[in-house]
C-alpha cells in the first residue's frame, strides 16, 4: 500500500508521461508535492522503484517509466487530489482532438549559445499542450538540458513573454542576436543562465545584455 505523497508523485508522473512524453523534473515534483527538499522526491522514487511501480530507464537523465497503477484507484479510496503542476493533468477529448499550428523559429542551443528565428515555418501541436497566450517552437539543437528532460531534436514549445522568475526554463536572447535555452536565475547584480547537465557551466550576463523571450510551456518529441 502507497503513502499519500507516494500516491500522489505517482499519478503526478503518469500524468506529465501522458500529456508530454517527457518524466518531470525533480524540482516539479518537489513543487508539487509541496516538499521541503529534493530530498524527499529521491526518497519518494526509490520507494516506488522499490515496489515495482515505476523504473528508472537506463543512460537516460532522470527518464522514468511507469509500470503500474495503484489498485487503491479502483474504488476502495476516496480519489486523491491531483498535485498542482503547470501542465493539465487531464484534458477533454475535444480538447485532445484539437490541433493548432504555432510558428516554428529554426533552431536554439541548449549548449552554447547560437543565433535564434532563423527563418520561419509552423509546427501542428496538440492544443492540450499549450496553455493562455500566444506561443511558439523552436527545435532544441545541443545536450545542456538533459538532465531536465530536454534532448537534441525536441520541439520546445515557448510561450511569449518578457519577465521570468527564478527557476523558470527560458529563452534568453543575448546582446540582441543569439538566444539560448537556460534555467534562469538572479545572482545579485547578474543575470545567470544554468544548464541542466553537469558538464556545462552557467553563464553569467549583465540584465543589459539578455532580453527573455519566452517560458518553456511544453515539449514535443519525434520517434
Amino acid at each position: 500500500m502507497l503513502t499519500r505523497k507516494q500516491h500522489d508523485l505517482l499519478i503526478f508522473i503518469h500524468d506529465r508521461l501522458a500529456a508530454t512524453g517527457v518524466s518531470p523534473s525533480f524540482e516539479e515534483m518537489k513543487e508539487a508535492l509541496d516538499l521541503k527538499s529534493k530530498s524527499g522526491v529521491h526518497r519518494l522514487i526509490s520507494a516506488l522503484e522499490e515496489r515495482n511501480f515505476i523504473r528508472r530507464l537506463p543512460n537516460r537523465a532522470r527518464a522514468l517509466e511507469v509500470l503500474r497503477m495503484p489498485e487503491t484507484m479502483a474504488g476502495k479510496t476516496a480519489p486523491t487530489p491531483a498535485p498542482k503542476t503547470k501542465a493539465p493533468a487531464t484534458v477533454p477529448q475535444a480538447a485532445n482532438e484539437n490541433v493548432l499550428d504555432i510558428p516554428l523559429h529554426g533552431r536554439i542551443a541548449a549548449g552554447l549559445p547560437i543565433e535564434a528565428l532563423e527563418g520561419q515555418s509552423s509546427l501542428s501541436v496538440p492544443a492540450a499542450l499549450l496553455g493562455p497566450g500566444e506561443h511558439y517552437a523552436l527545435e532544441v539543437s545541443g545536450d545542456s538540458m538533459v538532465e531536465a528532460g530536454i534532448l537534441d531534436g525536441d520541439y520546445a514549445l515557448i510561450r511569449s513573454t518578457s519577465t521570468a522568475r527564478d527557476g523558470e526554463i527560458v529563452v534568453a536572447l543575448i546582446a540582441d542576436h543569439e538566444a539560448t535555452l537556460k534555467y534562469f536565475r538572479k545572482e545579485g547584480a547578474m543575470i545567470r543562465l544554468d544548464p541542466a547537465n553537469r558538464a556545462y557551466d552557467p553563464q553569467r550576463y549583465k540584465p543589459d545584455q539578455v532580453r527573455i523571450q519566452g517560458k518553456l510551456a511544453g515539449l514535443l518529441r519525434r520517434y
